[in-house]
């Protein structure tokens, strides 16, 4: 047909052309969707990549962030425990002073009663000593009356017979020597007993008269077992 229709060979070239031009779109088609496919895909890819790299991001300020509260959280512990030692050791003190004050109460307390009972103790030799002065005040005036006693307050100067003492001067009692004085020094210790300081001359049973007047408390008694002893004296 080719060779005796000469319209067959343009007709065929033009189908020809026609099936090129279509496939022709076709492949261009293809090539455009395959484009916009990858272009769409990039832009998902660079999308995912980005969104990948916020996270990453995101996931490394949070890791950092948690770092931190960790630190803090470990120093925040630490100051805790030092905070709770040192009041651990602010009570243990407080308690050590209240037991310290508790003893100082108690040693002050003790303090008072002890310088109330001295108080005490005191008024009480203070009454004792004034009473005996005045026992002795009075011994001063009936051995002066009637024995010639001579009596005579004096004040001692050193420690031995610091405080006011009473002098005994007894005479009459040699008779080659009448007016020879025989003298006794005495007074009153701190705990309230009769004590002699001194005599002239000396009596060798002079303690023992000491201790029995210390006894008896009775001065008069004492007086005269001292005369009858210096009289014994005078006449070995």
């Amino acid at each position: 047909m080719s060779i005796t229709d000469p319209n067959v060979s343009d007709r065929f070239t033009s189908a020809m052309e026609e099936i090129h031009n279509k496939e022709l779109k076709t492949y261009t088609d293809i090539i455009d969707t395959t484009a916009e496919l990858a272009q769409s895909h990039r832009q998902f890819v660079k999308s995912a990549l980005d969104t990948c790299l916020k996270k990453c991001k995101d996931d490394d300020i949070l890791f950092e962030t948690i770092q931190t509260f960790k630190k803090d959280l470990e120093r925040k512990k630490v100051a805790l425990k030092e905070k709770r030692q040192a009041i651990s050791e602010v009570i243990s003190e407080i308690q050590e002073k209240d037991m310290q004050k508790e003893d100082i109460i108690q040693k002050i307390e003790k303090l008072k009663e002890e310088q109330t009972k001295r108080k005490e103790l005191i008024e009480s030799q203070y009454r004792a000593n004034k009473d005996r002065l005045k026992n002795l005040q009075k011994a001063r005036l009936v051995f002066q009356d009637h024995l010639g006693l001579e009596i005579r307050t004096i004040l001692g100067k050193t420690q031995l017979v610091k405080g006011e003492k009473l002098q005994f001067v007894f005479r009459n009692i040699s008779p080659s020597d009448p007016d020879s004085a025989y003298v006794i020094t005495m007074g009153i210790n701190e705990s309230g007993s009769y004590q002699i300081v001194s005599s002239d001359p000396v009596l060798e049973c002079l303690t023992v008269l000491e201790k029995r007047l210390q006894e008896t408390n009775n001065l008069p008694a004492f007086l005269a077992n001292v005369r009858k002893e210096f009289i014994s004296q005078t006449r070995r």
